[in-house]
């Protein structure tokens, strides 16, 4: 079974959301994912860049409304 975990990073700003999940991923095992929700507009290209330089995978990253969802594997 894989390990999963949920933030909220809803109405924090840049770069909060992407600093307070890499906490979150220091939680899982290789191979966990961990599901971030964020608000901040700049979250759409800072969780992209933040995989890249990381070696994270991000499995998807979706609208919901106004909230952006990212699913990140971790490596």
């Amino acid at each position: 079974m894989t390990d999963t975990l949920e933030y909220d990073a809803t109405g924090l700003l840049c770069p909060l959301p992407v600093l307070r999940a890499n906490r979150k991923l220091r939680e899982l095992a290789v191979g966990g994912l961990l599901t971030v929700r964020a608000t901040d507009p700049a979250a759409e290209q800072d969780f992209p860049a933040y995989c890249r330089q990381t070696g994270h995978e991000l499995v998807s990253s979706t609208r919901d409304g106004e909230v952006l969802v990212f699913v990140i594997r971790k490596r």
